[in-house]
């Protein structure tokens, strides 16, 4: 198993957000994460990929069968954790090409390999930029700088395309999104999975599990998992909303 969550408990500032939580993640595997405004959603995925200020209480999450608990950020990111941010910083003065090559450098060091050729490097950015379909007027800036929020998530789906993360995290990728972006990052997404690497995408809406089909749905509440399904699940969701779940887990 690629990911496996414990019985996880995570506070910030001293309250708890995640309550008991497991889940199981295998290679080739998506799954979507849903639930309600402030159920712990972006918490989990803060405390996969080592976020300061996410105090992990209790539990294990192992990943490549390690637990990573107390690993720092920039480890798990070397390690092949990428998550994609809600509301992705602008990093001004500093070129996506520069921001790029020194990521990747540093994967490929951790790793033991020299840095990358200059010229493979740059087949790479061309390959990449055709396959999540940004312009070179994106790449060309400072990361993120001025860009809208459509271009901050192209931008990010692009940085996944480079760095070929084994476990990607998308964290409500789709908000803000009109329908052609959200095609363009679907379509990213659905390009770089392959038998060897995992997603999990948060999301509220059932519009993004049409484009980017996931194997196993999750609902979030009360900070556990308290429902899985398949894609049937997140159609159900749309229908009917959160209420019902809500009312069968208190039952």
């Amino acid at each position: 198993m690629l990911l496996n969550i414990k019985n996880l408990h995570v506070a910030i500032n001293g309250k708890e957000i995640i309550r008991g939580l497991n889940l199981g993640v295998n290679k080739g595997e998506i799954h979507a994460i849903m639930g309600p405004n402030g159920t712990g959603k972006s918490t989990l995925a803060a405390a996969i990929t080592g976020r300061e200020g996410y105090e992990v209480t209790a539990g294990e999450i192992w990943y490549k069968d390690r637990n990573i608990v107390g690993m720092s950020a920039e480890e798990r990111a070397n390690e092949g954790i990428f998550l994609s941010f809600q509301y992705p910083v602008e990093i001004p003065g500093v070129s996506m090409t520069n921001f790029m090559r020194t990521a990747i450098n540093a994967q490929r060091e951790h790793r033991g390999l020299a840095s990358i050729p200059a010229g493979e490097f740059l087949k790479m950015m061309e390959e990449k930029k055709k396959l999540v379909e940004i312009h070179d007027k994106l790449t060309n800036r400072s990361v993120n700088e001025g860009f809208s929020g459509g271009e901050k998530k192209k931008n990010e789906i692009f940085q996944m395309a480079m760095l070929e993360p084994t476990l990607a995290i998308l964290d409500e990728t789709d908000s803000g999104l009109d329908i052609d972006a959200l095609k363009v990052v679907a379509k990213g997404v659905n390009q770089l999975k392959t038998d060897d690497n995992a997603f999990i995408v948060i999301t509220h809406y059932q519009r993004l599990l049409d484009l980017i089909v996931p194997d196993f749905v999750h609902v979030l509440f009360d900070g556990r998992i308290i429902k899985s399904g398949g894609k049937n699940l997140a159609l159900e969701l749309e229908e009917k909303g959160y209420e019902w779940i809500k009312q069968e887990h208190l039952v």
